[in-house]
């Protein structure tokens, strides 16, 4: 469960942290980080194209492994680390070649724990197989949507996908979302389940812990003039006057459907269920 501060003022009264207990260094491994520079949510051109981003702590990146392609012998799990570039924990692994490498640590993996990558031997947790190789049942993450490509989905923080079976080329996975999805079965996949699995709990209580998240304040499209937001004019407190919310470019808002690739359709077996 997250750590819940002491109310010494409003600000701190809800406020929680992740549990870090089952974290072992708190420096990362200097060869696996490069510089993260910021771009206040600015591309190329200078233009912003993400609204609400800026300022926000310095962060080095770690170079994470999403790949893990097969290797000899196995892997020794030397470290678990925080990561403030993503919801997840990772671990520190030496390779059976003396290297080090970053990979996402599932839920359960400990310091000294060993994990192989495309060996069928063992079903470890964080050992890497393709899909085929895994019994139905299985929970998984970091899964490949293409050979070879590396982990695309099911990377966030208590996340899993669970195969529930296997037909001819494809493996059927159960997403997070409840969706169930065809993939192949030469797409590669790691054993268990995302660490931080109480990260959703954790409560951010005060404004000034967004901004060190490098979120910036919003101003409601009501509170604007009628020249700034479809939703902006009118005297004191008044409704939108739309049929629908809009965005500030006079697009739906709400309960639009956002899905553009067809070409994928095939690959879905069934939609995610509505809460």
């Amino acid at each position: 469960m997250p750590r819940v501060v002491k109310p010494t003022g409003n600000a701190r009264r809800q406020l929680s942290y992740a549990d870090f207990s089952t974290l072992t260094k708190k420096r990362p491994e200097k060869s696996l980080t490069v510089k993260l520079k910021k771009h206040a949510g600015r591309d190329k051109r200078g233009h912003i194209s993400i609204r609400h981003r800026g300022g926000g702590s310095k962060r080095l990146y770690r170079m994470i492994d999403f790949k893990m392609l097969p290797f000899e012998g196995k892997a020794k799990v030397t470290a678990l680390e925080y990561d403030p570039n993503r919801s997840a924990f990772i671990a520190l692994l030496e390779m059976p070649d003396g290297s080090k490498k970053y990979i996402l640590a599932p839920e359960g993996l400990k310091v000294d724990d060993t994990v192989a990558s495309g060996a069928t031997r063992g079903f470890t947790i964080g050992s890497r197989l393709k899909l085929g190789d895994i019994p139905v049942g299985y929970d998984v993450h970091n899964i490949e949507m293409q050979p070879g490509r590396g982990g695309q989905i099911v990377r966030s923080a208590g996340s899993s996908a669970t195969i529930t079976a296997k037909e001819g080329k494809y493996v059927y996975l159960k997403m997070p979302s409840s969706e169930i999805r065809k993939v192949l079965v030469e797409c590669m996949a790691s054993i268990g389940k995302v660490s931080n699995s109480t990260h959703n709990l954790v409560r951010i209580a005060k404004a000034g812990r967004v901004r060190r998240m490098g979120w910036r304040t919003t101003v409601r499209g009501k509170a604007m003039n009628p020249n700034s937001h479809p939703h902006g004019g009118g005297e004191a407190v008044n409704p939108i006057g739309l049929k629908y919310p809009k965005t500030p470019w006079g697009k739906h808002a709400l309960g639009v459907k956002t899905r553009r690739s067809k070409r994928t359709d095939k690959f879905i077996v069934s939609r995610r269920k509505k809460k």
